[in-house]
């Protein structure tokens, strides 16, 4: 919010009673709360202004928020009227930009509204998980050594009858897994190495690799289990959805729009240089 340490100091010095409004009707956006040289300030202003406030200042008691928004209307009005005479062209066009920018935004509320619903979520969700592949993710144990040899000497053991884990646990570089028997629980594609993943993926299960080269040395292979690897949940999903669903959405209004209107880009010409030239507004 703009004139952030004006609110600030209206909310420090506001009073903890709430002023009473003389009208005997029931208020309505019209309902007049304060009058400055013959303008009017509306409840209906209040109530904008306090709808569009961070959170932090939307929590605070209804009695200290009223008197402060009220306040600060009355301010902002005597402070406005004070220039309102001398309002120059770049003041006028900044007013116009803020209220460009503001009513585009409100154009695209009911768009996105209506196009991000949670069962659209769900459809979309749905359609992405049933173009996804079916795919597999391994269990599977390593030893880690630093030479082709090494590898070879401790692949004759295991071919020999040695316990993998306890291979592992005496010779893999590996310390992390290498302390756990070689395990490296469960993985799919696209989480190891290229060289590793291909010979997990080619490997027999229960059966020992031979020797495979990696940029961390040597590694024997043990893959001791598979199983469909399980699609993405939909609460992990959801926010990217949402967000994709939100973004076509103002693609596609904004696209028809600007399609039916009669659009004619005169400063495609200009020299882009041109935007710093702040003197071109100083009136």
């Amino acid at each position: 919010m703009k004139h952030a340490g004006l609110w600030a100091a209206l909310m420090l010095s506001a009073a903890l009673a709430t002023p009473a409004l003389a009208q005997d009707a029931a208020p309505t956006a019209a309902t007049v709360v304060a009058t400055v040289n013959g303008t009017d300030i509306t409840l209906g202003h209040m109530i904008a202004l306090r709808e569009r406030l961070p959170a932090q200042y939307q929590s605070l008691p209804d009695d200290v928020l009223f008197k402060g928004i009220l306040d600060q209307l009355v301010q902002q009005e005597v402070l406005m009227e004070s220039v309102e005479n001398a309002i120059t062209l770049r003041d006028d066009l900044n007013l116009q930009n803020d209220r460009r920018g503001y009513l585009s935004q409100q154009a695209l509320v009911p768009v996105v509204t209506a196009a991000v619903t949670e069962e659209a979520i769900k459809a979309e969700y749905d359609a992405r998980i049933a173009a996804i592949p079916p795919a597999t993710e391994y269990h599977a144990a390593h030893i880690l050594v630093d030479s082709e040899e090494k590898a070879k000497e401790l692949k004759a053991q295991l071919d020999g009858g040695a316990d993998f884990a306890e291979l592992a646990k005496a010779n893999s570089t590996d310390t992390g897994s290498g302390a756990q028997g070689g395990d490296l629980g469960w993985f799919g594609t696209g989480m190891m190495v290229k060289p590793f993943e291909d010979a997990v993926i080619a490997a027999q299960i229960g059966k020992v690799t031979d020797p495979v080269q990696s940029d961390f040395g040597w590694h024997l292979i043990l893959v001791q289990e598979t199983r469909p690897a399980a699609p993405p949940a939909l609460d992990e999903l959801h926010d990217e959805i949402a967000q994709d669903l939100e973004q076509k959405a103002i693609e596609a209004k904004v696209e028809e729009l600007t399609k039916a209107a009669k659009i004619e880009k005169h400063g495609e010409g200009l020299d882009p240089a041109v935007l710093k030239n702040t003197a071109l507004i100083d009136q």
